[in-house]
């Protein structure tokens, strides 16, 4: 990518007394939230409220609430942005810049008005390639070899403003989102320490989005996870991957779900039914449009996580069914 460039009056110290503002709420944002602090006077934090979470359902703060009262920075958990207590206080705050990262909100153009230097997201896709709320499974799914961070600066749009700078990394072929989204994690703050001080500089500027190169990634949904056998077993994979640990995939078995944790694809045989449900090198595995699908671990309902093997072991009349 190509940056045009002309400097600012803005050095290193003037950055580092920058009044910053800093969105987000998963863990997938705390590294960020640690190159902005590292990097500017961060005035506020803005995350979702506390919810429950977890078997107990027990109310919970959201990771970057955690880190953000650990490094003593003040919060607000509005329900909504756009509430007047909300942007009533970052009005007091007065940020010169915002940095987002999966926060989990739009931003509405009242917001992306109010900092000088404007609100710069943090997505984790290479745009404008998956766009949208789910872009990690996106590049799983869509059997990518690579994605990465890409830092823009925001517009009314969803995903679809200039970029600063981008960052690649490589998708291993035994990747989950849960995998990658560590990588990538890491990834968004190092980025963030790249581009943000040269951005402020005004040593690049922002660089429009091919429009005709743009793909969607939605957010994702339970139902989801059922798997449909008239699909390849290459599909089913990266399905398995894509969608670990959320919304995770299942099938039915004996009218119960049967989480699928890891699954492999190998080649098949010639005109058995799709559903069809077989023993292969002693593991559960089930025919599809295009090969089979091993099971190599699951997990019954109301049961803990097992390899494939054992589960056979203690379902003997698996093979030779036929699943829906």
């Amino acid at each position: 990518m190509q940056y045009a460039w002309e400097k600012r009056n803005i050095n290193n110290d003037r950055i580092a007394t920058m009044r910053s503002v800093f969105m987000g709420s998963p863990e997938f944002a705390l590294p960020a939230l640690e190159s902005l602090k590292n990097q500017t006077q961060i005035v506020g934090v803005v995350t979702q409220p506390d919810r429950p979470a977890g078997r107990g359902r027990e109310v919970s703060s959201p990771p970057v609430k955690i880190l953000a009262d650990r490094l003593g920075l003040p919060v607000i958990q509005p329900e909504k942005l756009r509430a007047p207590e909300a942007m009533n206080q970052l009005r007091a705050w007065r940020p010169e810049i915002v940095v987002v990262a999966a926060f989990g909100q739009i931003l509405r153009p009242e917001m992306l008005s109010l900092p000088e230097y404007g609100c710069l997201n943090l997505h984790a896709s290479l745009l404008p390639r998956h766009r949208g709320a789910s872009p990690i499974a996106a590049a799983i799914l869509s059997g990518d070899t690579e994605t990465g961070i890409t830092l823009m600066k925001m517009d009314p749009g969803l995903d679809t403003g200039p970029i600063l700078g981008q960052s690649r990394l490589p998708i291993d072929p035994s990747d989950t989102a849960e995998s990658l989204g560590r990588k990538l994690s890491l990834l968004a703050g190092e980025t963030l320490t790249q581009f943000l001080p040269v951005y402020l500089q005004g040593k690049i500027f922002p660089q429009s989005q091919e429009e005709s190169l743009a793909t969607y990634a939605p957010q994702l949904r339970k139902e989801d996870g059922r798997l449909d056998f008239q699909q390849p077993a290459a599909i089913l994979e990266r399905k398995v991957r894509a969608f670990h640990p959320w919304p995770g995939v299942y099938i039915l078995w004996r009218e119960q779900p049967l989480r699928i944790l890891e699954g492999k694809a190998v080649t098949g045989e010639p005109g058995a039914a799709a559903g069809l449900t077989m023993e292969r090198s002693h593991f559960p595995a089930i025919h599809t449009a295009d090969g089979l699908l091993v099971l190599r671990k699951v997990q019954p309902a109301g049961k803990r996580p097992m390899a494939g093997d054992e589960f056979l072991r203690g379902a003997k009349d698996f093979p030779g069914q036929i699943l829906k």
